[in-house]
């Protein structure tokens, strides 16, 4: 309670809340106009905490975090965009809803929905991070191998498109994680004589790279997407009475469900979890047939559940030191530029900051319930953003972090050349997100594996010996093995029946 209590005024001093606040609104800005998101909030303001301190930090990104997920709902309601992949469910039922003339209702339902699924989903990774740690306490290096090897192998077969593709990307990933001095041997690995390589790749620049120069590479290419007028009369009120959220409250709770449990496995993210619920919702529903229409559960489902993803992809990152999403990559990043070790001795070591993480996804939730409900008549025009200064302020802020992260020009250079990786990599539709997750994870594989030799005296068995390191390498092999076989299956049914 004590730690909790000091998690607490920390974030209340004036200028932390302020930042918070600030970086709340800002994250959901972007996460309604369509192409940015919160994602890439987190990525520009990453390298400008170098020189804050470890809770101001954490604070302003969680701030932007939370703002992103919730507000990438008002395109999908409003225009029948989605401002991101999490509310891509959204749309089937908000804007129907939207043009029916109940624009406030629909926007209501989103943003209490979104509400709901944040502040109940925080609170049980509260509960639960703690027991979650101290079990992992008992696992040894085999275990801890395994279990990040099956954490990037099931986001490779998650991965859209092809698993082959999935596997290249999880392997340039690791590739990049060994550039550098050996930490064992120290001797130079792909430096290529570069003395800037002999530390590895700079974090900052491959998460500003890969993520936001590829992502205003690629929307200016694709040119600015006109969005269409939005009736602004429709916006007054409220929209909701008691009777909404008795009527919906198993749509609500099975879909709170579905979005923790899809937010605590590695890879799958709020993208998955808002199209899950939307059909679970639909298929315990009495009327289904009114699905599509502007139907009230069909945006209960989605925003509950992508929404409840945040404490449920925290739940892995603060225990096991797992990501459960491409967000909480980028949060892990952050940890590591900290000098903090995120895994099952982080909640013992630093309890302060574990709590504050929590009281600051609850608190910006807070914040941004009565921000959305007191400014929604102001929504459309943040759809109306002019993406020309948008752009050239996200590539000078990209460089302007880069370089102050090493004040060397070759980190600008190393940008650059991420984002042109990036780029190449969305031509040929490999996913991003098995690469930063295996860069993220690169040495700590490599780490476990040799302690794992070192303690079982180069018996390589022991990885498969142990029980529980035995499940997580089977799950491991079954998440590429697996679609693969599926696939073929398919193929055979499909040829038979024809």
């Amino acid at each position: 309670m004590e730690a909790y209590m000091t998690a607490l005024s920390t974030l209340l001093q004036p200028a932390n809340f302020l930042m918070m606040y600030l970086c709340c609104v800002i994250g959901c800005v972007l996460g309604a106009i369509p192409g940015l998101s919160g994602g890439l909030g987190i990525t520009l303001i990453l390298p400008m905490t170098f020189a804050l301190n470890t809770e101001l930090s954490f604070a302003m990104l969680l701030g932007m975090y939370v703002g992103g997920v919730s507000g990438s709902f008002v395109a999908a309601v409003l225009v029948g965009i989605p401002g991101s992949a999490a509310s891509i469910g959204t749309c089937y039922d908000g804007y129907p809803m939207t043009k029916n003339g109940k624009a406030a209702k629909a926007l209501s339902i989103g943003i209490i929905g979104s509400f709901i699924g944040t502040a109940v989903s925080i609170i049980v990774a509260m509960l639960c991070s703690g027991a979650i740690a101290d079990i992992a306490l008992a696992l040894g290096p085999w275990e801890y191998f395994s279990l990040c090897l099956m954490a990037i192998t099931m986001v490779v077969g998650l991965s859209n498109g092809s698993i082959y593709k999935g596997l290249m990307a999880a392997f340039i990933g690791l590739w990049f994680s060994t550039v550098g001095a050996d930490m064992v041997t120290n001797q130079l690995r792909f430096t290529f004589g570069n003395t800037n390589l002999y530390g590895g790749i700079n974090m900052v620049c491959m998460l500003m790279g890969t993520f936001a120069l590829q992502q205003v590479a690629t929307s200016y290419a694709k040119g600015q997407q006109e969005m269409p007028e939005v009736d602004t009369s429709s916006l007054g009120g409220f929209g909701l009475t008691l009777k909404d959220f008795a009527d919906n409250a198993r749509t609500i709770v099975v879909s709170l469900l579905i979005g923790l449990g899809i937010g605590f496995l590695p890879g799958m993210g709020s993208g998955i979890s808002n199209l899950i619920a939307y059909g679970q919702a639909k298929k315990m529903d009495k009327h289904p047939e009114l699905f599509g229409t502007g139907y009230d559960p069909g945006i209960w489902a989605t925003e509950v559940a992508n929404n409840a993803g945040v404490g449920g992809a925290l739940i892995p990152m603060i225990s096991l030191g797992i990501p459960g999403d491409g967000t909480t990559v980028l949060l892990l990043s952050a940890m590591t530029i900290h000098g903090l070790q995120a895994g099952p001795m982080f909640i013992q070591q630093n309890p302060v900051l574990a709590d504050l993480i929590f009281l600051a996804v609850l608190i910006s939730a807070i914040l941004i319930v009565i921000t959305e409900l007191l400014t929604k008549r102001w929504f459309p025009y943040l759809l109306k953003a002019p993406y020309h200064y948008l752009y050239s302020a996200i590539l000078m802020i990209c460089f302007m972090g880069a370089f102050s992260s090493s004040t060397s020009m070759f980190s600008v250079y190393l940008v650059l050349g991420f984002g042109l990786l990036g780029v190449v990599m969305d031509m040929f539709k490999i996913p991003m997100t098995p690469l930063m997750l295996a860069f993220i994870l690169g040495g700590k594989i490599e780490s476990y594996f040799r302690m794992g030799c070192s303690y079982a005296k180069g018996d390589l068995t022991s990885f498969i010996t142990r029980p529980i390191s035995l499940i997580f390498i089977l799950i491991a092999v079954w998440s590429v093995v697996g679609p693969i076989i599926t696939k073929q299956i398919k193929k055979r049914r499909s040829a038979k029946v024809q």
